[in-house]
């Protein structure tokens, strides 16, 4: 069953823009109408959350209730997540995107099928909600001493580039790397600056252009060198849950 508010919003904007059901099951690429959706009997799917997004600017964030903020933008460069993610019974889970996924996801991002090829972990803490949270793994050794290569952070999506704070970690996806640096914005607003923490490795700027998504540190968690193995994996996640939850308490 889909989230009450996600089909009251999705609701809300077709009557806003004045298409019957079936006009915009059209304009959307769904099959009949809208009407299965608005009932709750269809989950609102990937594919039409980037349609809304693509043609009418409508925030995803805003549809699963995670902002206030219903329109993206337009001048600005969207940062938010290209595609949402939720489990086949819509509740919370965060896909998790290990060294090896990194590499194509800024050329998948916007590709639903290719993110259920990835794990994906059930979240049960309030903190942490659905289309909202990713996880990614640490490769090579620019962060250091914060983060080693091999472990894993949590990371919040953000919506907008004036959310950003210097004392803040964040994972940027360009359109060919998914980097986890700190973020400075440059003088001429048209770019950032990327601090690694290991200072072998020196500041460089990006152009704003190029930046896909922008995902906030959140926590951090280091598994056993046995969690090589996708179940092996999401059971060091479950057991992580109540150190999370003492993070969360303390920060």
């Amino acid at each position: 069953m889909e989230n009450e508010l996600t089909i009251k919003r999705f609701t809300e904007v077709r009557r806003d823009l004045g298409y019957t059901q079936a006009d915009f099951a059209a304009i959307l690429g769904i099959s009949n109408t809208t009407a299965d959706i608005e009932r709750g009997r269809t989950k609102l799917s990937g594919k039409i959350v980037v349609e809304l997004l693509k043609q009418f600017k409508i925030n995803p964030l805003w549809l699963f209730g995670d902002s206030n903020n219903k329109y993206l933008n337009s001048t600005g460069n969207s940062v938010i997540p290209k595609v949402v993610t939720v489990d086949s019974s819509d509740n919370d889970n965060m896909v998790l995107v290990n060294a090896k996924a990194a590499a194509g996801y800024p050329q998948n991002i916007q590709d639903t099928s290719w993110y259920k090829q990835l794990p994906a972990f059930d979240i049960p803490i309030p903190e942490f909600r659905n289309a909202s949270y990713r996880g990614f793994q640490i490769e090579g050794d620019s962060m250091l001493p914060n983060l080693h290569p091999g472990e894993w952070v949590l990371a919040r999506a953000v919506e907008s580039l004036d959310e950003l704070s210097l004392n803040k970690m964040y994972v940027v996806v360009l359109h060919d790397a998914v980097l986890v640096k700190k973020v400075e914005r440059h003088p001429n607003n048209e770019k950032l600056i990327l601090i690694s923490l290991n200072e072998i490795y020196p500041p460089y700027e990006i152009k704003i252009e190029d930046i896909q998504e922008i995902w906030q540190v959140s926590s951090k968690i280091t598994f056993s060198v046995d969690a090589t193995t996708e179940k092996g994996l999401l059971k060091q996640l479950q057991e992580s849950m109540e150190e999370l939850k003492n993070q969360l308490k303390t920060s």
